[in-house]
């Protein structure tokens, strides 16, 4: 690998006419790779861990997501199930392979149908593994990797997520830091960062199209959110968290089938 890098940057370089960084640069460059260095983190996110499960969960539902609580693991299976039954879908989904998934009971809501694998085009809903999640935006993370296929993301029209509270972080940041300490040589990474880490803030969408939103766009047209409350604080009731934005600022762009605002 290391091999493939250096031709790949050499070539770079040689089009560029320019040879090696001179030494200040370099040790420059260096430094701030070591060290991460972070940029403005917004207030919002720093506040006590209540609210920033609820600020998550509020700015998935602001996002067109929905969220279900659930007291526990056992939970999930029925939680899923009501779901699917709910919107008038199968009891079918493929299931992402984790081990946190295959472990739960589902026995106890036999007529739930899963496979465990990569999704294909035709599945219907897909059922994936949340590895954190930001509150300052209510967005889910997923590294790649084989227990957490990508395709689940993207293939299915529906896409259940199921997080652990305990695993909602308060900014962009903290999730960086969590993924290098996962990462920094421990097995099975090796010390390799994911393939990709993908971002999903609420369902695909999309208002190109004389500015009124499509759900669906480019991905799932459904986020459902089973949020696993498996710390105190996400069983703290909350009154509604002030919202530093203005007023005009607070409302989705558009609902679907509306037309957005072009300035958004």
């Amino acid at each position: 690998m290391s091999g493939s890098r250096d031709a790949i940057l050499g070539t770079i370089r040689r089009n560029l006419r320019r040879g090696p960084l001179p030494a200040d640069q370099a040790a420059m460059l260096d430094g701030r790779l070591a060290t991460h260095p972070r940029h403005l983190v917004p207030a919002r996110s720093r506040v006590s861990r209540p609210e920033q499960i609820a600020l998550f969960v509020k700015n998935v539902e602001k996002e067109f997501g929905t969220v279900e609580r659930v007291p526990d693991t056992d939970a999930v299976p029925a939680a899923i199930a009501d779901y699917l039954a709910a919107q008038n879908l199968e009891a079918r989904f493929v299931l992402a392979p984790h081990p946190e998934l295959r472990d739960l009971p589902w026995n106890t809501r036999p007529l739930l149908e899963f496979e465990a694998r990569p999704a294909r085009a035709d599945d219907a809903v897909s059922v994936q593994h949340a590895w954190a999640a930001v509150a300052e935006t209510g967005t889910l993370l997923f590294p790649s990797d084989a227990a957490r296929p990508t395709t689940l993301n993207l293939l299915p029209e529906t896409e259940i997520a199921v997080l652990r509270a305990s695993a909602i972080l308060g900014a962009y940041e903290e999730a960086w830091d969590r993924l290098r300490a996962e990462r920094d040589g421990a097995e099975p990474s090796g010390g390799f960062m994911p393939r990709n880490l993908m971002l999903v803030t609420g369902p695909s969408r999309s208002a190109d199209i004389e500015q009124t939103l499509e759900l669906g766009a480019h991905g799932p047209r459904r986020l459902h959110v089973v949020l696993i409350e498996d710390e105190a604080a996400a069983r703290t009731t909350l009154s509604e968290i002030a919202d530093p934005r203005p007023e005009a600022a607070r409302e989705p762009v558009a609902r679907p089938g509306e037309i957005a605002n072009p300035a958004d």
